[in-house]
Protein backbone atom coordinates (compact mmCIF):
# COMPACT_ATOMS: atom_id res chain seq x y z
CA UNK A 1 0.00 0.00 0.00
CA UNK A 2 1.25 3.54 -0.45
CA UNK A 3 0.37 6.44 1.96
CA UNK A 4 -1.79 9.14 0.84
CA UNK A 5 -1.57 12.28 2.94
CA UNK A 6 -4.69 14.24 3.32
CA UNK A 7 -4.29 18.05 4.96
CA UNK A 8 -7.41 19.76 6.24
CA UNK A 9 -7.34 23.60 6.50
CA UNK A 10 -7.29 25.07 9.88
CA UNK A 11 -10.20 26.71 9.95
CA UNK A 12 -12.03 23.80 10.76
CA UNK A 13 -10.55 23.82 13.68
CA UNK A 14 -11.34 25.25 17.65
CA UNK A 15 -8.64 26.59 19.54
CA UNK A 16 -8.05 23.41 21.28
CA UNK A 17 -7.10 21.98 17.83
CA UNK A 18 -10.77 19.81 18.09
CA UNK A 19 -12.52 19.94 14.82
CA UNK A 20 -15.32 22.45 15.00
CA UNK A 21 -19.11 21.46 14.17
CA UNK A 22 -19.61 18.52 12.63
CA UNK A 23 -17.99 15.10 11.50
CA UNK A 24 -15.57 16.23 8.50
CA UNK A 25 -14.46 12.47 8.02
CA UNK A 26 -11.20 12.28 9.53
CA UNK A 27 -11.85 9.19 11.25
CA UNK A 28 -13.33 7.68 8.38
CA UNK A 29 -10.25 8.45 5.53
CA UNK A 30 -7.97 6.96 8.45
CA UNK A 31 -10.15 3.76 8.76
CA UNK A 32 -8.84 2.99 5.43
CA UNK A 33 -5.41 2.26 6.54
CA UNK A 34 -3.21 4.26 3.80
CA UNK A 35 -4.72 7.49 4.15
CA UNK A 36 -3.16 9.45 6.45
CA UNK A 37 -4.73 13.10 7.66
CA UNK A 38 -3.52 16.04 9.47
CA UNK A 39 -4.41 19.67 9.71
CA UNK A 40 -3.09 22.98 8.62
CA UNK A 41 -1.95 23.77 12.13
CA UNK A 42 -0.63 27.33 11.44
CA UNK A 43 -3.59 28.33 9.97
CA UNK A 44 -5.78 27.58 13.40
CA UNK A 45 -7.26 30.03 16.06
CA UNK A 46 -5.71 30.76 19.16
CA UNK A 47 -6.47 32.29 22.14
CA UNK A 48 -3.34 34.51 22.20
CA UNK A 49 -4.25 35.73 18.29
CA UNK A 50 -6.86 38.06 19.35
CA UNK A 51 -7.02 39.42 15.12
CA UNK A 52 -7.97 35.58 14.08
CA UNK A 53 -11.25 35.86 13.52
CA UNK A 54 -10.37 39.31 11.76
CA UNK A 55 -8.76 37.66 9.34
CA UNK A 56 -10.41 34.53 9.08
CA UNK A 57 -11.11 34.69 5.21
CA UNK A 58 -7.66 35.84 3.98
CA UNK A 59 -5.91 32.76 5.28
CA UNK A 60 -4.01 31.25 2.08
CA UNK A 61 -2.58 27.80 1.41
CA UNK A 62 0.92 28.09 0.87
CA UNK A 63 3.73 26.46 -0.75
CA UNK A 64 4.77 24.86 2.62
CA UNK A 65 1.65 23.20 2.51
CA UNK A 66 1.52 22.29 -0.72
CA UNK A 67 4.93 20.46 -0.73
CA UNK A 68 3.39 18.68 2.52
CA UNK A 69 0.64 17.00 1.22
CA UNK A 70 -1.09 14.54 -1.48
CA UNK A 71 -4.31 16.38 -1.31
CA UNK A 72 -5.57 19.93 0.56
CA UNK A 73 -9.37 20.06 1.90
CA UNK A 74 -10.44 23.62 2.24
CA UNK A 75 -13.36 25.69 3.23
CA UNK A 76 -12.04 28.92 3.44
CA UNK A 77 -8.45 29.74 2.46
CA UNK A 78 -6.84 31.06 -0.61
CA UNK A 79 -4.66 29.09 -2.83
CA UNK A 80 -2.95 31.92 -4.95
CA UNK A 81 -0.65 31.30 -8.02
CA UNK A 82 1.96 32.25 -5.73
CA UNK A 83 1.93 28.82 -3.70
CA UNK A 84 3.25 27.06 -6.55
CA UNK A 85 6.31 29.18 -6.83
CA UNK A 86 8.40 25.94 -5.35
CA UNK A 87 6.01 23.38 -8.07
CA UNK A 88 3.68 20.85 -6.55
CA UNK A 89 5.66 17.67 -7.84
CA UNK A 90 3.68 15.98 -4.52
CA UNK A 91 0.14 17.61 -4.72
CA UNK A 92 -2.65 15.61 -6.85
CA UNK A 93 -5.92 17.16 -5.69
CA UNK A 94 -7.45 19.99 -4.31
CA UNK A 95 -10.86 19.43 -2.46
CA UNK A 96 -13.24 22.49 -1.89
CA UNK A 97 -15.64 21.48 0.62
CA UNK A 98 -18.45 23.83 -0.73
CA UNK A 99 -19.82 25.36 -3.92
CA UNK A 100 -17.54 28.32 -4.50
CA UNK A 101 -14.34 28.45 -6.08
CA UNK A 102 -13.37 31.49 -6.61
CA UNK A 103 -10.23 31.76 -3.98
CA UNK A 104 -8.85 28.96 -5.92
CA UNK A 105 -6.68 29.70 -9.26
CA UNK A 106 -8.18 27.28 -11.11
CA UNK A 107 -5.43 27.59 -13.81
CA UNK A 108 -2.67 27.87 -11.71
CA UNK A 109 -3.60 24.09 -10.29
CA UNK A 110 -3.68 22.93 -14.00
CA UNK A 111 -0.54 24.09 -15.02
CA UNK A 112 0.78 21.99 -11.98
CA UNK A 113 -0.85 19.11 -12.72
CA UNK A 114 -3.37 19.26 -9.35
CA UNK A 115 -6.68 18.67 -9.81
CA UNK A 116 -9.41 20.37 -8.30
CA UNK A 117 -13.00 19.59 -7.23
CA UNK A 118 -15.68 20.37 -5.24
CA UNK A 119 -19.18 19.03 -3.41
CA UNK A 120 -21.82 21.66 -6.11
CA UNK A 121 -24.98 19.41 -4.91
CA UNK A 122 -24.30 19.33 -1.14
CA UNK A 123 -25.65 22.93 -0.49
CA UNK A 124 -28.14 23.56 -3.12
CA UNK A 125 -31.31 23.16 -1.31
CA UNK A 126 -29.91 24.57 2.05
CA UNK A 127 -28.15 28.05 -0.20
CA UNK A 128 -31.86 28.15 -1.68
CA UNK A 129 -33.91 27.83 1.33
CA UNK A 130 -31.51 30.08 3.16
CA UNK A 131 -32.40 32.84 0.45
CA UNK A 132 -36.29 31.89 0.80
CA UNK A 133 -35.80 32.29 5.31
CA UNK A 134 -34.99 35.68 4.22
CA UNK A 135 -37.70 36.67 1.90
CA UNK A 136 -40.23 35.74 4.48
CA UNK A 137 -38.33 37.21 7.25
CA UNK A 138 -38.00 40.72 5.29
CA UNK A 139 -42.18 40.15 4.06
CA UNK A 140 -43.14 39.60 7.58
CA UNK A 141 -40.57 42.25 9.21
CA UNK A 142 -39.47 39.67 10.95
CA UNK A 143 -37.27 41.88 12.88
CA UNK A 144 -39.34 44.72 13.38
CA UNK A 145 -41.75 42.50 14.80
CA UNK A 146 -39.52 40.88 17.41
CA UNK A 147 -38.54 44.42 18.50
CA UNK A 148 -41.86 45.55 19.17
CA UNK A 149 -42.17 42.21 21.84
CA UNK A 150 -38.52 42.56 22.85
CA UNK A 151 -39.42 46.05 24.27
CA UNK A 152 -42.93 45.46 25.29
CA UNK A 153 -44.56 47.91 22.72
CA UNK A 154 -47.48 46.00 21.78
CA UNK A 155 -49.04 49.18 21.42
CA UNK A 156 -46.72 49.80 17.98
CA UNK A 157 -48.45 46.20 16.31
CA UNK A 158 -49.51 48.36 13.45
CA UNK A 159 -46.46 49.79 12.13
CA UNK A 160 -45.68 45.88 11.48
CA UNK A 161 -47.85 44.83 9.21
CA UNK A 162 -45.79 42.57 6.66
CA UNK A 163 -47.08 40.99 3.24
CA UNK A 164 -47.60 37.54 1.65
CA UNK A 165 -45.64 36.73 -1.03
CA UNK A 166 -48.70 35.72 -3.06
CA UNK A 167 -48.89 38.15 -6.61
CA UNK A 168 -45.52 39.89 -5.74
CA UNK A 169 -42.68 39.02 -8.75
CA UNK A 170 -39.53 37.35 -7.88
CA UNK A 171 -36.02 38.07 -10.26
CA UNK A 172 -34.05 35.60 -9.84
CA UNK A 173 -30.33 36.39 -11.37
CA UNK A 174 -28.64 33.06 -12.04
CA UNK A 175 -30.80 30.00 -12.73
CA UNK A 176 -28.38 27.46 -11.72
CA UNK A 177 -28.41 24.96 -9.09
CA UNK A 178 -29.22 27.21 -6.45
CA UNK A 179 -31.49 29.30 -8.29
CA UNK A 180 -33.54 26.94 -9.88
CA UNK A 181 -34.21 24.81 -6.47
CA UNK A 182 -35.61 28.19 -5.21
CA UNK A 183 -37.92 28.84 -8.31
CA UNK A 184 -39.12 25.37 -6.71
CA UNK A 185 -39.48 26.17 -3.07
CA UNK A 186 -41.36 29.23 -3.88
CA UNK A 187 -43.83 27.34 -6.64
CA UNK A 188 -46.47 26.62 -4.11
CA UNK A 189 -46.60 30.56 -2.66
CA UNK A 190 -48.34 31.69 -6.45
CA UNK A 191 -45.10 34.16 -7.31
CA UNK A 192 -44.40 35.73 -10.77
CA UNK A 193 -41.31 34.03 -11.38
CA UNK A 194 -38.23 35.86 -13.54
CA UNK A 195 -34.96 34.98 -13.76
CA UNK A 196 -31.48 36.97 -15.77
CA UNK A 197 -29.54 33.88 -16.88
CA UNK A 198 -27.70 34.04 -19.80
CA UNK A 199 -26.60 30.44 -20.06
CA UNK A 200 -29.70 28.59 -19.02
CA UNK A 201 -31.55 27.73 -22.41
CA UNK A 202 -35.80 29.09 -21.90
CA UNK A 203 -36.46 25.22 -22.10
CA UNK A 204 -35.10 24.65 -18.60
CA UNK A 205 -37.16 27.77 -17.23
CA UNK A 206 -40.52 26.79 -18.51
CA UNK A 207 -39.85 23.69 -17.02
CA UNK A 208 -39.81 25.75 -13.94
CA UNK A 209 -42.55 27.83 -14.59
CA UNK A 210 -39.99 30.79 -14.56
CA UNK A 211 -39.80 33.87 -16.95
CA UNK A 212 -36.07 34.30 -18.52
CA UNK A 213 -35.75 37.94 -18.80
CA UNK A 214 -32.94 38.93 -21.61
CA UNK A 215 -31.83 42.11 -19.85
CA UNK A 216 -31.17 42.62 -16.21
CA UNK A 217 -31.94 46.02 -15.80
CA UNK A 218 -35.47 44.99 -16.81
CA UNK A 219 -35.73 42.55 -13.96
CA UNK A 220 -34.37 44.69 -11.30
CA UNK A 221 -37.06 47.16 -12.28
CA UNK A 222 -40.08 45.05 -11.58
CA UNK A 223 -38.97 42.68 -9.23
CA UNK A 224 -40.53 42.90 -5.83
CA UNK A 225 -37.88 40.89 -4.50
CA UNK A 226 -34.34 40.00 -6.06
CA UNK A 227 -32.13 37.12 -5.52
CA UNK A 228 -28.67 36.54 -6.39
CA UNK A 229 -27.63 33.04 -7.17
CA UNK A 230 -24.41 33.37 -9.48
CA UNK A 231 -20.51 32.42 -9.30
CA UNK A 232 -18.01 35.56 -8.58
CA UNK A 233 -16.96 35.86 -12.09
CA UNK A 234 -15.03 38.97 -13.71
CA UNK A 235 -18.48 39.79 -15.58
CA UNK A 236 -20.27 39.48 -12.48
CA UNK A 237 -17.95 41.48 -9.94
CA UNK A 238 -19.89 44.51 -8.98
CA UNK A 239 -22.86 42.92 -10.99
CA UNK A 240 -25.07 45.44 -9.14
CA UNK A 241 -23.63 48.60 -9.06
CA UNK A 242 -25.32 51.83 -8.02
CA UNK A 243 -26.72 52.64 -11.21
CA UNK A 244 -28.07 48.94 -11.39
CA UNK A 245 -28.98 49.15 -7.45
CA UNK A 246 -31.12 52.92 -8.33
CA UNK A 247 -33.72 50.52 -10.75
CA UNK A 248 -35.57 48.97 -7.42
CA UNK A 249 -38.29 49.39 -6.90
CA UNK A 250 -39.27 51.14 -3.59
CA UNK A 251 -40.44 48.53 -1.91
CA UNK A 252 -38.43 46.05 -3.53
CA UNK A 253 -36.30 43.97 -0.92
CA UNK A 254 -32.35 43.01 -1.88
CA UNK A 255 -31.35 39.13 -1.24
CA UNK A 256 -27.52 37.54 -1.30
CA UNK A 257 -26.63 34.50 -0.43
CA UNK A 258 -23.85 34.01 -3.18
CA UNK A 259 -21.16 36.55 -2.94
CA UNK A 260 -20.57 40.16 -1.36
CA UNK A 261 -18.48 41.61 -3.87
CA UNK A 262 -21.58 41.23 -6.69
CA UNK A 263 -22.77 44.10 -5.25
CA UNK A 264 -21.20 47.85 -4.52
CA UNK A 265 -22.26 47.50 -0.25
CA UNK A 266 -22.15 51.42 -0.27
CA UNK A 267 -24.44 51.94 -2.73
CA UNK A 268 -26.70 49.65 -1.15
CA UNK A 269 -26.26 51.06 2.28
CA UNK A 270 -27.40 54.49 0.90
CA UNK A 271 -30.55 53.21 -0.89
CA UNK A 272 -31.36 51.29 2.42
CA UNK A 273 -30.20 54.17 4.56
CA UNK A 274 -32.21 56.86 1.85
CA UNK A 275 -35.58 53.76 2.65
CA UNK A 276 -35.20 53.71 -1.52
CA UNK A 277 -35.66 49.88 -1.42
CA UNK A 278 -37.43 48.42 1.50
CA UNK A 279 -34.95 46.40 2.87
CA UNK A 280 -32.21 43.57 2.04
CA UNK A 281 -31.40 40.29 3.70
CA UNK A 282 -27.60 39.40 3.54
CA UNK A 283 -25.53 36.38 4.16
CA UNK A 284 -22.05 38.00 2.59
CA UNK A 285 -20.64 40.87 2.50
CA UNK A 286 -17.34 42.49 0.47
CA UNK A 287 -15.48 42.63 3.09
CA UNK A 288 -15.49 38.83 5.19
CA UNK A 289 -16.15 39.06 8.60
CA UNK A 290 -18.06 41.84 8.10
CA UNK A 291 -16.58 44.84 10.45
CA UNK A 292 -18.03 45.75 13.02
CA UNK A 293 -17.94 49.36 12.16
CA UNK A 294 -19.90 49.04 8.84
CA UNK A 295 -22.48 51.03 8.61
CA UNK A 296 -24.76 48.20 7.70
CA UNK A 297 -24.99 47.05 11.45
CA UNK A 298 -26.74 50.80 12.36
CA UNK A 299 -29.71 49.91 9.66
CA UNK A 300 -33.04 48.87 10.51
CA UNK A 301 -34.01 47.57 7.61
CA UNK A 302 -31.53 45.09 7.06
CA UNK A 303 -31.13 41.19 8.05
CA UNK A 304 -27.61 40.01 8.19
CA UNK A 305 -26.33 36.78 8.85
CA UNK A 306 -22.46 35.72 9.31
CA UNK A 307 -22.14 34.06 5.89
CA UNK A 308 -23.23 30.64 7.89
CA UNK A 309 -27.20 30.61 7.00
CA UNK A 310 -26.83 27.73 4.41
CA UNK A 311 -24.92 26.15 6.71
CA UNK A 312 -27.10 23.34 7.77
CA UNK A 313 -26.57 19.55 9.53
CA UNK A 314 -27.62 17.93 6.71
CA UNK A 315 -25.36 20.32 4.03
CA UNK A 316 -22.35 19.12 6.04
CA UNK A 317 -23.18 15.95 6.08
CA UNK A 318 -23.60 15.85 2.61
CA UNK A 319 -20.35 17.86 1.74
CA UNK A 320 -18.60 15.54 4.24
CA UNK A 321 -19.54 12.17 2.27
CA UNK A 322 -18.60 13.83 -1.20
CA UNK A 323 -14.86 14.89 0.24
CA UNK A 324 -14.47 10.97 1.48
CA UNK A 325 -15.80 9.04 -1.59
CA UNK A 326 -13.32 11.75 -4.12
CA UNK A 327 -10.58 11.83 -1.83
CA UNK A 328 -10.82 7.94 -1.65
CA UNK A 329 -10.92 8.05 -5.18
CA UNK A 330 -7.82 9.76 -5.80
CA UNK A 331 -6.30 7.80 -2.86
CA UNK A 332 -6.97 4.87 -5.10
CA UNK A 333 -5.63 6.50 -8.57
CA UNK A 334 -8.44 7.34 -9.92
CA UNK A 335 -10.43 10.48 -11.11
CA UNK A 336 -12.29 12.10 -8.79
CA UNK A 337 -15.54 13.38 -9.41
CA UNK A 338 -17.36 17.29 -9.60
CA UNK A 339 -14.06 18.06 -11.47
CA UNK A 340 -13.22 22.00 -11.68
CA UNK A 341 -10.47 21.78 -14.24
CA UNK A 342 -10.79 18.56 -16.63
CA UNK A 343 -8.35 20.09 -18.77
CA UNK A 344 -6.28 18.57 -16.08
CA UNK A 345 -7.33 15.15 -16.89
CA UNK A 346 -5.25 14.39 -20.00
CA UNK A 347 -2.08 15.75 -18.85
CA UNK A 348 0.93 13.81 -18.53
CA UNK A 349 2.15 15.56 -15.11
CA UNK A 350 -1.44 14.70 -13.44
CA UNK A 351 -1.57 11.12 -15.38
CA UNK A 352 2.02 10.22 -13.38
CA UNK A 353 0.85 11.50 -10.24
CA UNK A 354 -2.53 9.77 -10.08
CA UNK A 355 -0.82 6.83 -11.32
CA UNK A 356 1.46 6.53 -8.00
CA UNK A 357 -1.71 5.57 -5.62
CA UNK A 358 -3.35 2.68 -8.38
CA UNK A 359 -1.73 -0.08 -6.22
CA UNK A 360 -4.35 1.13 -2.78
CA UNK A 361 -7.02 0.09 -5.10
CA UNK A 362 -5.76 -3.47 -6.41
CA UNK A 363 -4.30 -4.17 -2.87
CA UNK A 364 -7.22 -2.68 -0.96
Amino acid sequence: MRTFKVLFTGDSLDEAGNVRGEDIGVEALQATGFIHTGFILDQKPSAEDAAYWARLYSLEITAEHIAAADAVVTIRPWLKAEAFARGADRLVAIGRAGMGYDKIDINACTQNDVVVFNTPESLTHSTASAAFTLMLALAKKLRLQQSILMTGRWDRQSEAYGDDLIGKTLGIIGLGKTGQELARLVAPFHMKELAYSPRVDRFTAEALGVGLVPNLDDLLSVSDFVSLHCRLEKHTRGLLNASRLRLLKSTAYLINVARGEMIDEQALVDLLREQKIAGAGLDVFETEPLPTSSPLLTLDNVILTPHWLPSTKRAAMATRDVILQNVVRVATGQKPENVLNPAVLERPGFQRKLARFEENRHNG
